[in-house]
């Protein structure tokens, strides 16, 4: 994967091919960010169980939390 790289003293911008750490610590990155996103959603749909089990409206939900 090609990255862009500032150079401040020559003000010029670099695209290069990663080094292997940097893609390493990039796909490590882009995992760590799946998988948050997964558990995010994951807990959505448990609220949103949790509140249809219970009968709740948004309004009343949102009542409830305020």
């Amino acid at each position: 994967m090609k990255i862009n790289v500032y150079d401040h003293a020559t003000g010029n911008n670099i695209e290069r091919e990663m080094k292997a750490d940097e893609q390493t610590n990039y796909d490590l990155i882009q995992a760590e960010a799946k998988n948050e996103a997964l558990a995010e959603t994951e807990k959505a749909k448990a609220k949103e169980a949790v509140i249809s089990k219970l009968g709740l409206t948004a309004d009343e939900v949102a009542a409830l939390l305020s």
